[in-house]
């Protein structure tokens, strides 16, 4: 969640030239190059993970923290968990490296005050509670609060691993920015399933192997939501920003106002309660929470956090497998197409194949096949990308011990709570 990077302060933007300023940003197209990743964390005491943190704690870690020499973007979110965002790489191997010399400073730092960073998509013990107090949060709570709880336990409770890659070619084909928009979006079942790692909130199994998907199902849509699946993706994308409701209109001198239901298309039309600005526009982009978000790139949001130091870099590995290898590619693209039918009209992560990529997980046998093939073409794709023995050795371990057993990192969390643990159980909403 970050403020935005308007580069023209104070210009007044009409309708119009909002659509046409976020068509001409949304999809930067070229041959894909690029990879970075997002890595969020829940923060915990070393023996003690079920005790909330005091505030102050936290800050004298965090304080320790910013003087580190890191190459990826520290961040704080809402709940106290912490974000790592690396610069683009040129490759899958640096971007991997980059961040594996971050985390291990990040650790040491850490360790000297007696936390770990814990990999879950959702904090299986502590309840929401929000840390940081800034005008932005405010307005996001606000805004949130009115569609019920889950709009807290996302800001304050979740973590994921958000994998960004380059929006693709301008030309049709397996890399082209279309079919990599419609890849995205049904391949991204696909890793909400196989990667569901938050099965317990607030101390207690939820009966969905990925919570934070949930989550994000039940916060408002006109936040959450994909564009209509149907459409030019930059035009559907233009639309979806300009018909989402506007979180807050920020003021320097006062406390910044809530609107109810006014769509940033109604406020360029209307003016009111003040002129929109581009800059307005900009942090309006940033409020936007969809599973797939095009920012230039794009921005795959919808994988839990995962377990273990290096969990992380196995959902990095393969989407960028399957996004930026064309063979790869190409394979994926035929064993998620099917998985339209199941969608149905209604856009992710609002319809029933990614609400039970979120309960079942790998459990369902079509999203199993699905995942089976999947990473079946990441692992011969990944030396043709240059990846190291140890990326392979990662996937490889990940397919044979969840993948090709129905199983996900949720089920190893469910397995003790359980009396006789079996392959393929299922769980009850």
């Amino acid at each position: 969640m970050t403020e935005g990077d308007c580069r023209t302060l104070g210009d007044l933007v009409t309708e119009a030239e909002a659509e046409a300023l976020v068509q001409g940003i949304c999809f930067k197209t070229g041959p894909p190059r690029a990879v970075g990743v997002e890595l969020e964390w829940i923060v915990q005491e070393t023996h003690r993970p079920r005790l909330p943190l005091p505030p102050e704690r936290l800050d004298a870690a965090y304080a320790a923290l910013r003087a580190l020499p890191l190459s990826s973007a520290l961040t704080v979110e809402p709940g106290g968990q912490l974000e790592l965002s690396s610069l683009p790489a040129a490759t899958l191997t640096e971007c991997v490296s980059a961040v594996q010399a971050d985390l291990t400073a990040v650790r040491t730092a850490l360790r000297a005050h007696g936390l770990v960073l814990a990999g879950h998509g959702t904090d299986p013990w502590r309840p929401p509670r929000r840390l940081l107090r800034r005008p932005r949060y405010d307005a996001l709570e606000a805004s949130l609060d009115r569609a019920g709880p889950a709009g807290r336990a996302m800001m304050c409770s979740s973590a994921s691993v958000q994998v960004c890659l380059d929006a693709g070619y301008e030309e049709p084909g397996p890399l082209g920015y279309a079919r990599r928009w419609v890849l995205g979006h049904l391949l991204g079942a696909v890793l909400v399933a196989a990667f569901a790692n938050s099965p317990m909130l607030a101390g207690r199994p939820t009966g969905w192997r990925s919570t934070r998907q949930l989550l994000w199902e039940r916060i408002d849509a006109g936040r959450s939501a994909a564009p209509s699946p149907d459409g030019e993706p930059r035009a559907a994308w233009a639309r979806r920003v300009l018909d989402a409701p506007v979180m807050c209109v920020r003021s320097a001198d006062g406390p910044w106002q809530v609107p109810d239901g006014l769509t940033f298309r109604d406020w360029a039309r209307t003016g009111e309660p003040r002129r929109p600005t581009q800059d307005d526009l900009d942090y309006h982009l940033t409020t936007l929470f969809p599973p797939v978000r095009p920012r230039g790139h794009l921005e795959l949001r919808m994988i839990d956090a995962q377990p273990g130091e290096d969990g992380w870099l196995v959902p990095l590995a393969v989407t960028t497998a399957l996004f930026d290898d064309p063979q790869a590619a190409e394979t994926a693209y035929r064993a998620v197409k099917p998985l339209a039918e199941r969608a149905g009209e209604r856009p992710a992560p609002h319809n029933p194949l990614w609400r039970d990529a979120a309960r079942l997980a790998l459990t369902d046998p079509e999203l199993r096949e699905a995942a089976t093939a999947c990473f079946a073409a990441a692992l011969e794709a990944l030396p043709r990308l240059g990846a190291g023995a140890d990326v392979r050795r990662a996937v490889e371990d990940f397919h044979r011990r969840h993948v090709l057993r129905g199983r996900c990192p949720a089920d190893d969390v469910l397995d003790p709570l359980t009396p006789s643990p079996v392959q393929g159980r299922t769980v009850r909403s």
